[in-house]
């Protein structure tokens, strides 16, 4: 469906269109002296066809009463939040609360760096580390809607390497280190990697030594001098952590399917998000690695040191980000973003797939993606796990206020998000803390219970 803001921004680039038609007849028929005025008005008309298209794509801003929701108790929220930055020595953090497609709440909050003066500003640039998991696993299932892929393939299909995995078994007596390597009783299938039930882990299974050998261990890839394919390729040729389909492990599984998507689509990972998703959806902000014009808005990264206090860990003028190697383009956990980049990504989803006007997903594809498809292996079933994200299944599970249908998931440095689809609501929280001290561990649980108790008109009867 077409939104009035798309279709007036139609109909403003075919009026432009007609208009520079005129003027090229006017050229032809006109001569020298005018055609440098001509000439500048043509790019005028293009300039202002750019605005159009932005304006087209803004988040409209409405106060919190317009969408069912409460200023007063929404200034809860930024006291609790400035309290964490003034009592505890939080780094800056940027909120972004939406409701029915409109943001009713955008602050910043603290500095943007802790031994610096300036704020922290609402266009700061954030690692999102496993946020990117969840653009990863829709760019696959647009693979799956133009028919190139199923979910259920063996992922060795596409990538030959996982034809014939293993599996490390640790040995069961009391006392006795190692492990014994045993075959794969099945094929390893793209679902079992939306669903991290393939038993790939970030390498901190029974074969921990093997990747630490091999130079794979951990979640963070941004610094690698190796592209995404020749990591999967050598990360298939390790043991695994359990069978495929048998427990939840999460790890690498994204990564390849970040290679997959290369395979199939014939474009890097970075040119599909930025093509296919980020640019569309005018994500402008988004990607694996940042131009140098945008270095001064990537945020430092702080975490805990031994003592628990909060230490700086990432220098933005050092980061991997900008001055890396620029190679490895991890599909879970290389992304960088904006709050409100994030939040058109999510708002996309809420909306069954599309935003803007720009359908992305089919809204059956995103309620194939919202369901739980992991049963008792995650979480012992008291909360499901959809195709890249943790579903809500049962409200009274976790102690927190939501509601069934909610889905989210969160990143290393301490980011998280949900979309609440009942009350029709998306929230993103970013900051950069990794480790987290103490003194923070219970900040998001209090802005997801801050956010909820702000709402005075719910869509759930």
């Amino acid at each position: 469906m077409v939104t009035a803001g798309r279709q007036k921004q139609n109909s403003n680039l075919l009026n432009l269109g007609k208009s520079i038609m005129k003027i090229k007849k006017k050229i032809f028929f006109s001569g020298a002296t005018h055609q440098r005025f001509i000439w500048l008005l043509i790019f005028a008309l293009i300039v202002f066809s750019q605005s159009l298209f932005l304006f087209a794509y803004e988040l409209p801003r409405v106060k919190p009463v317009e969408v069912g929701m409460s200023a007063e108790r929404l200034e809860r929220l930024s006291r609790v939040l400035q309290s964490y930055c003034d009592e505890k020595g939080a780094p800056g953090m940027v909120v972004l609360i939406a409701r029915n497609g409109k943001v009713a709440y955008h602050r910043a909050f603290g500095k943007f760096r802790l031994d610096k003066p300036e704020p922290m500003p609402l266009d700061a640039i954030f690692r999102i580390a496993s946020q990117s998991k969840a653009v990863t696993s829709v760019a696959v299932m647009m693979l799956m809607e133009e028919g190139k892929i199923l979910l259920d393939d063996p992922v060795s299909k596409y990538i030959p390497e996982f034809k014939e995995t293993f599996v490390a078994v640790q040995a069961e007596s009391k006392g006795v280190r190692g492990y014994s390597v045993v075959p794969a009783k099945r094929q390893i299938t793209i679902r079992d990697l939306l669903t991290h039930t393939a038993g790939i882990s970030y390498g901190d299974g029974p074969a921990k030594e093997e990747y630490l050998k091999a130079g794979i261990h951990g979640w963070y890839l941004t610094d690698k001098n190796i592209t995404i394919g020749e990591l999967v390729k050598k990360l298939a040729k390790l043991p695994f952590d359990a069978q495929p389909g048998e427990r939840f492990v999460y790890g690498y599984n994204t990564d390849v399917l970040g290679y997959l998507v290369e395979v199939v689509s014939g474009l890097s990972l970075a040119e599909f998000v930025e093509k296919r998703i980020a640019s569309p959806l005018g994500m402008k902000d988004t990607c694996f690695f940042l131009p140098e014009s945008k270095a001064s808005r990537l945020t430092p990264a702080y975490g805990a040191d031994e003592n628990g206090k909060i230490k700086l860990i990432e220098e933005t003028a050092k980061s991997p980000y900008i001055y890396g190697p620029r190679k490895c383009y991890s599909g879970g956990a290389g992304l960088v973003a904006t709050a409100e980049d994030y939040a058109r990504f999510l708002q996309m989803l809420l909306n069954g797939g599309e935003f803007g006007g720009v359908r992305i997903l089919s809204p059956k594809s995103v309620e194939l993606m919202t369901a739980d498809h992991a049963g008792q292996l995650y979480s012992g079933g008291k909360q499901g796990f959809g195709l890249g994200f943790w579903v809500v299944k049962n409200l009274g599970s976790s102690g927190l206020p939501g509601s069934v249908g909610a889905f989210g998931w969160g990143g290393a440095y301490f980011t998280t998000y949900w979309v609440d689809p009942a009350e029709k609501l998306v929230a993103v929280f970013m900051t950069q803390l990794l480790p987290v001290p103490a003194s923070c561990a219970d900040l998001q649980n209090k802005f997801r219970t801050l956010v909820y108790q702000a709402i005075e008109k719910s869509y759930v009867k």
